[in-house]
């Protein structure tokens, strides 16, 4: 089963499938993922970084964690 992000559905980017778990999860771009933020919560992109690698990017629930990826290098 592939769990969602809350609130992030416009930063989803594909997904993929775990081999070491065999199930399907969710990829997120970090920087869609920001863009939200910035957008919805007023946040500047320091505050949207550092509340998606702590509370998002972070959590683990399971084998149908989402992934979150970096666009740029």
């Amino acid at each position: 089963m592939m769990l969602k992000a809350d609130g992030f559905d416009a930063a989803i980017v594909g997904q993929v499938y775990d081999l070491a778990t065999s199930s399907k999860r969710l990829v997120y771009s970090v920087d869609k993922c920001v863009d939200i933020l910035v957008n919805r919560d007023d946040m500047n992109a320091e505050e949207a970084l550092e509340y998606i690698e702590f509370n998002v990017s972070g959590a683990y629930d399971g084998d149908g964690t989402p992934l979150f990826m970096h666009d740029k290098l």
